[in-house]
């Protein structure tokens, strides 16, 4: 028998954090905060595992939302044993260091958080140990009560560069959690790759739950449409503004553009990107041979491209027309795609394509949901800014859609289903879904603070 805690992202997409507890060991799956909250409420209830032990965290990848509490954990638990797989490793150096300043502007001084330095991040990431797809190891904690180790797997789980599903087992049992997942190949990663081997407690993300996949075109039709309306604005001489997650999101979008010019599709014209998803990017090139990659031919910084933070004035972007990639991907105020996102209301011949998620509460919600003519408005100290530009929205994927996640259940065949990392409509349709298909497997819907007990 385990224990499983919800510590963050049970009926929520934010600072996903599972405790484990197996025979007197520690684990902590995924350490985020979240993206749409401030101070303490950003982070997940460590105070819940105070009096805990807590030996081990394994990260599933290094999205904010997955990995950027692991520094406030480490205060409160300095001799904690953090494992990822190396390309984890190598992008949470960047994005750790990244979020140093960003966390304390967006958040102040005052909301009794202990902020982290950046030498305590370097100390920080030369604690990390990591271990390739697939290669077994084992775990043991301070107060392990039995002989037995529990060995632990990484898969790749296809989501972005060095994401991980990953497998637990001790005493004949098996708990899978996916992370975020997708089955699906992008422009430069394939599908995940799971267990071949039946599961007793599958721990799984929902994100596309309740999106009807009918609004999502795969990856090569999204592909044709993107160049098709790309082409119109360019033709007409203007701009195209794509906000982007420096993780992940640029990567993909990078190579879509890049390989659409190739095929002579979209018309070749400038491209900008830039700061930390241009430093990204060297990683992506550097393990392009290690990972399943749809070529491991092709260099992202072999890619012609300006630097956007080299433009002073934002006039210059529209001399020429070009496209500029920009995080962030949900166009948070202060990010230089929210500031770019409203000098390209004011032109008429240029568009704001969006290529991702939009989290409701975001400005980039506001943008993508906005016509040509509309009138918008950012905050209550914002003035109302008429829509000159055409704004489209795309998407291109970076988690599985809903039928992938019967799949998966189908494929692992658990026993037991834990449902996370999804709004309340994404989880009840998975869930409903779930014990429509499958007999004789027990559904459980994480809550926050609630103990799920697994025989």
């Amino acid at each position: 028998m385990f224990t499983l805690l919800p510590l963050g992202g049970a009926r929520e997409i934010g600072a996903s954090c599972f405790y484990l507890n197996i025979e007197g060991t520690g684990i902590i799956l995924d350490c985020g905060m979240h993206p749409k909250k401030n101070g303490l409420d950003s982070l997940p209830a460590f105070d819940l595992i105070k009096d805990l032990p807590v030996d081990f965290v394994l990260i599933s990848h290094a999205h904010q939302d997955h990995l950027g509490a692991l520094p406030f954990l480490v205060k409160k638990h300095p001799y904690v044993r953090i494992i990822t797989t190396p390309q984890t490793r190598a992008i949470a150096e960047l994005t750790l260091h990244d979020s140093v300043s960003i966390l304390k502007e967006q958040t102040g001084e005052d909301e009794g958080i202990d902020f982290y330095t950046h030498e305590e991040i370097d100390l920080l990431i030369q604690s990390i140990e990591y271990k390739a797809y697939e290669e077994e190891f084992s775990i043991t904690g301070y107060k392990h009560n039995s002989s037995e180790p529990i060995k632990v797997t990484f898969f790749d789980a296809g989501h972005i560069l060095g994401s991980a599903g990953i497998l637990i087992e001790f005493d004949n049992r098996k708990l899978f959690y996916t992370g975020d997942i997708n089955l699906n190949t992008q422009e430069l990663l394939k599908g995940a790759e799971l267990p071949k081997t039946k599961v007793d407690t599958l721990l799984m993300e929902t994100t596309y739950g309740s999106t009807d996949s009918s609004q999502l075109r795969n990856w090569n039709d999204e592909s044709e449409m993107f160049a098709k309306e790309a082409n119109k604005i360019i033709n007409g001489g203007g701009s195209i503004l794509i906000p982007v997650f420096a993780l992940g999101k640029t990567q993909e979008a990078l190579a879509a553009i890049w390989n659409l010019m190739q095929k002579k599709k979209l018309i070749e014209t400038d491209i900008y990107t830039g700061g930390l998803g241009t430093k990204i990017n060297r990683v992506y090139d550097y393990n392009r041979y290690v990972v399943k990659y749809s070529n491991p031919e092709f260099e992202l910084s072999k890619i012609p491209q300006k630097n956007i933070y080299e433009v002073e004035n934002h006039e210059d972007f529209f001399k020429t027309p070009s496209i500029v990639l920009a995080s962030s991907g949900m166009m948070l105020e202060k990010t230089i795609s929210f500031q770019l996102g409203k000098s390209w209301l004011k032109r008429s011949n240029a568009a704001i394509f969006t290529v991702g998620f939009m989290e409701e509460t975001t400005p980039g919600y506001k943008f993508a949901n906005s016509i040509k003519g509309n009138t918008i408005k950012f905050s209550n100290n914002d003035e109302h800014s008429q829509v000159k530009c055409i704004i489209k929205n795309f998407r291109f994927s970076s988690h599985t859609k809903r039928e992938g996640l019967l799949e998966i259940v189908t494929r692992l065949r658990p026993d037991n289903v834990i449902l996370v990392h999804g709004d309340s409509p994404a989880i009840n349709w998975a869930g409903a879904s779930i014990l429509k298909n499958l007999k004789n497997v027990r559904v459980f819907n994480a809550e926050k603070g609630k103990k799920i007990l697994i025989g």
